[in-house]
């Protein structure tokens, strides 16, 4: 079965899900090259949006994704990640998880672990 990457306009939504705890990581969007490298190499791979690139996660922290299974929705145009991350976190503002933040009578309260200081692995910029 294929990823139906032409119904979205070539990018795909990828949620990212610890495969262990079952915990939700993150969500990123994969294009076809995104996609054939995180199925080649086993490490998540995604499209960055605001940079206009490919991006392997942790290519600058070095807090990779390691895929342990890849599933899809009913429609292909949607993929699930199951991960080992390696490293204290996910989350560029150092967080395990980057839905860190819960609604509480209405208003956002960080309810997240916090795993790192993202100054000091990203030296003033954000993965």
């Amino acid at each position: 079965m294929n990823i139906d990457f032409d119904k979205t306009g070539g990018l795909v939504p990828a949620i990212v899900q610890d495969a262990t705890s079952l915990e939700v990581l993150m969500v990123a969007f994969m294009n076809e090259e995104a996609w054939r490298k995180t199925v080649e190499t086993g490490f998540a791979t995604f499209w960055s949006r605001s940079r206009n690139k490919l991006w392997l996660k942790g290519e600058s922290s070095g807090h990779m994704l390691v895929v342990k299974e890849i599933l899809t929705d009913c429609d292909a145009d949607t993929i699930l990640l199951k991960v080992e991350a390696l490293g204290p976190g996910v989350c560029h503002e150092g967080y395990r998880s980057c839905f860190f933040r819960t609604l509480e009578n209405g208003r956002w309260k960080v309810t997240g672990v916090k795993g790192f200081e993202p100054s000091k692995v990203y030296g003033g910029g954000a993965e």
